[in-house]
């Protein structure tokens, strides 16, 4: 696990863990430590934690995605990707950003791997090079890609990508994507009326977070650019309030100007 690796900068510290950019003899990558959690979040943050690792296994060789590189139960280890977060380096009129990100999420769903937490702008890296990434598979869903289940939340990762094309694209929404967008999904609806209202009890009232992007009051943001390529580390589904989306997301490390974790 990267013994002799160096903390560069403290990205994030929230209550499932401490998201910082490290170096070793390989280069840049971003850990995520579970050591400091609290005890009586150990195991949601264990919990959220390995399904990342579950998630970046399953996608591992695919381009523009966090690689994993160590998972030990306690610390996440990933890959450094140099870009920022959407919201950060907005994609505005950029038609070729949305076509590269609809393939990206057809090769992560061709592999059984539902991202399931794209609404946030956070989770979309806009790299150097204008290409778009994704990070955060702490709500990754993995499953036969043919299921009906996951055709259900590729389907919600689709509608999810184009809500960003209708903010920062809308003259290059087709018919056909409008459709999509205007037709909501059972889930979507059940998320609203049972899950979101217990994840904003969780995370306002007990965790005391605020609503900033998915990012704990005690965030750490640096100003740089570059982005890690792992995403912090969020879950998409409530775990503790259904199973469509866990509500205790750790909230995501905007892998904002440096690397995310």
């Amino acid at each position: 696990m990267h013994r002799d690796a160096v903390e560069i900068q403290a990205l994030k510290s929230d209550s499932f863990g401490r998201i910082a950019l490290m170096r070793d003899s390989a280069g840049m990558f971003v850990r995520r430590d579970l050591r400091h959690v609290p005890w009586w979040l150990r195991l949601p943050a264990w919990w959220l934690a390995r399904r990342e690792a579950r998630g970046l296994l399953r996608a591992a060789g695919l381009d523009a995605m966090p690689q994993l590189l160590g998972w030990n139960g306690r610390i996440l280890d990933r890959s450094y990707l140099d870009g920022a977060a959407m919201y950060q380096r907005p994609p505005h009129g950029d038609l070729a950003y949305f076509r590269a990100a609809r393939r990206l999420l057809q090769r992560l769903h061709r592999r059984g791997v539902a991202h399931n937490d794209l609404a946030k702008e956070a989770n979309w890296l806009v790299l150097a090079d204008g290409s778009p990434a994704l990070i955060d598979f702490q709500l990754a869903v993995l499953g036969r890609p043919r299921s009906r289940w996951m055709r259900l939340l590729a389907r919600e990762d689709l509608r999810h990508l184009l809500k960003h094309k209708r903010t920062y694209c809308p003259q290059s929404i087709t018919p056909v994507e409008r459709r999509i967008l205007k037709r909501t999904s059972w889930l979507r609806d059940a998320w609203f009326r049972t899950g979101k209202p217990v994840y904003r009890f969780v995370t306002r009232r007990l965790l005391k977070w605020e609503d900033n992007e998915g990012q704990g009051p005690e965030a750490v943001i640096p100003v740089g650019a570059a982005s890690a390529a792992s995403s912090t580390s969020c879950v998409g589904a409530t775990a503790v309030a259904t199973s469509v989306r866990l509500s205790l997301r750790s909230p995501s490390l905007c892998e904002q100007g440096n690397a995310r974790g």
